[in-house]
């Protein structure tokens, strides 16, 4: 049923990016526009959805499934790590490879999904994974597109997101509810999170030059790796490790963090190829390409993990 339910709303979330990638074909606003519209997500609109995320009462229940998704993006991160260091022996993986095979592109896409298909009491589990992408996107996979091994910590610390999750797990620890004005206005620039974020992807998109992507010989291999052999090896962790045993309701939680990594890659990576110079144009398309499949293969994944 999930599956089912997943599918139908990736198809919607589809169809708004086709409705983005229309603007632009028509000539209605440039694919360089979509930079305003992401700026708009990252900065204002998923910042409203975190707070909101964590505006519930505050549940022994909800304490433990928050710690265990958690824990489950810890390990799951350690296991991207070993398996794609281990890979890299047989693959030579370079740094937009081992970037894009690593990192999902959970902020813009994980959270509609999880709103839509389980709702917004959900999400909370989603912002503990988000949490730790996070530190590691802006440590560990910053520092291997630039090529050096020093992290920029003052940047992961003045992140908004990272800042909005802190507030409101404060909020959540302390049970302070927000005044009905402020958590109005946040529940409305939340709910705009699905639409905002598929139609400034379908901008981006509409800019690809399909022609080029394809002169890419280890694309295939990489979007393998990305959406079939990573998420398998996800899925099993999750599925067999007996975790979800330890808490009410840790099969759907952990579910949650299997959507999040069954995502195609960050958008974050092609941003760092941008400013670093990696050849940015290899990193789109290996977005690009892994936004597409990922209509066939999360709820192929999620299938799997519900059976």
């Amino acid at each position: 049923m999930i599956a089912w339910l997943l599918t139908q709303q990736i198809a919607v979330l589809f169809l708004m990016i086709g409705l983005g990638m229309l603007l632009v074909l028509f000539g209605l606003v440039k694919s360089e526009d979509s930079r305003v519209l992401s700026l708009i997500t990252i900065y204002l609109i998923t910042p409203c959805v975190i707070l909101k995320a964590f505006q519930i009462d505050y549940t022994p229940e909800i304490r433990d499934g928050f710690l265990l998704a958690t824990i489950a993006a810890v390990a799951i991160h350690a296991i991207l790590f070993i398996t794609v260091w281990l890979l890299s022996f047989i693959c030579h993986f370079d740094a937009v490879e081992k970037a894009s095979i690593i990192y999902s592109n959970s902020g813009n896409l994980i959270i509609p999904l999880v709103v839509s298909v389980m709702g917004n009491e959900w999400v909370i589990y989603a912002s503990a994974f988000l949490c730790v992408q996070l530190f590691f996107i802006f440590t560990h996979c910053q520092s291997m597109m630039k090529g050096q091994t020093m992290f920029n910590f003052k940047r992961l610390l003045a992140n908004i997101n990272l800042i909005a999750i802190i507030i409101g797990l404060g909020l959540f620890i302390g049970r302070v509810r927000m005044p009905k004005i402020p958590y109005d206005t946040v529940s409305n620039i939340a709910a705009c999170i699905g639409p905002v974020s598929m139609i400034m992807l379908g901008m981006v998109m509409a800019s690809v030059a399909w022609k080029q992507v394809m002169i890419y010989k280890r694309l295939y291999m990489v979007t393998l790796m990305k959406m079939i052999v990573i998420p398998l090896i996800i899925l099993a962790f999750l599925k067999y490790s007996g975790m979800s045993a330890m808490v009410k309701e840790g099969r759907m939680i952990l579910l949650i963090s299997l959507l999040a990594v069954i995502t195609p890659s960050a958008t974050m990576v092609t941003q760092f190829a941008q400013i670093y110079q990696r050849d940015e144009k290899y990193a789109s398309s290996i977005s690009a390409v892994t936004t597409i499949i990922c209509i066939i293969t999360m709820p192929l994944m999620i299938w799997l993990y519900m059976n």
